[in-house]
């Protein structure tokens, strides 16, 4: 999310995706430095399953990247990190946003 004018599905679908814990806490871990999943879901005492699930929503909306590389034993591990976004909302932010959306109302999309 890198338009200063998200579109108003965009700034939904963002503002949902880090509306969970789990997902701030794997930003938070990724900031500054790539990690790969098994290393990851260790610092933040989770399971890879419910690590991967929650790195998937944040890759689908573009909050984070995914590069699979083969390590020096030739294991295939998977890098993540964060892409550079930013979020700045003001009440003219949201109002422009509104106008953009095709979510309907009651959607959980």
């Amino acid at each position: 999310m890198r338009d200063p004018a998200p579109t108003g599905d965009d700034l939904v679908r963002v503002l949902a995706t880090l509306s969970n814990p789990h997902r701030l806490r794997v930003v938070a871990a990724l900031s500054g430095r790539r990690n790969y999943v098994s290393q990851l879901a260790r610092e933040l005492d989770i399971s890879r399953a419910l690590l991967q699930v929650h790195l998937k929503k944040l890759e689908a909306v573009g909050l984070v990247s995914s590069r699979l590389e083969l390590s020096e034993d030739g294991k295939a591990m998977k890098f993540y990190e964060v892409s550079p976004f930013s979020v700045h909302l003001t009440p003219e932010c949201i109002e422009s946003a509104v106008e953009t959306l095709t979510i309907e109302k009651g959607s959980s999309r």
